[in-house]
């Protein structure tokens, strides 16, 4: 693989408005992208652990997942966000880092940006509002 891959939950509002974040503020080489729109058996995800947290795919074939995987992708990026990354695996602070990333993922529909939709499982969304993101119609 060519370059590493950061991947997120693209029909959760909040997650996208992270990932904008990212683009727009975080200068790594990775590819931030929704898992929706990604082929996961290339970078061998599924969607389940694509539902459970955000992923990492290094370009060396290495994985991590949510705030691991966070630690991974301000390790790529400029000099001062990688010294975020450090001290986010620094150990007092990944012990506590899991139980954040939960609570956060938990209650993500919460958050600025959320919606309600960011609360239901892939499945229910896609029941609702199509794969396209869109309300379903019956026709």
């Amino acid at each position: 693989m060519e370059r590493s891959t950061f991947v997120y939950d693209g029909d959760c509002a909040f997650c996208t408005r992270c990932a904008e974040f990212i683009d727009r503020r975080v200068p790594t080489g990775a590819r931030v992208v929704p898992w929706q729109f990604v082929d996961l058996d290339a970078l061998g995800l599924s969607e389940a652990e694509c539902e459970e947290a955000v992923q990492w795919v290094g370009a060396d074939g290495s994985r991590a997942a949510g705030p691991d995987a966070i630690a991974r992708l301000l390790g790529d990026s400029g000099p001062l966000w990688r010294i975020a990354g450090t001290g986010l695996r620094f150990p007092p602070v990944r012990v506590v880092a899991w139980p954040a990333y939960r609570l956060v993922a938990r209650n993500r529909h919460r958050m600025p940006g959320g919606t309600a939709a960011c609360a239901l499982p892939q499945e229910a969304r896609e029941r609702l509002y199509g794969p396209s993101g869109r309300p379903a119609t019956d026709a």
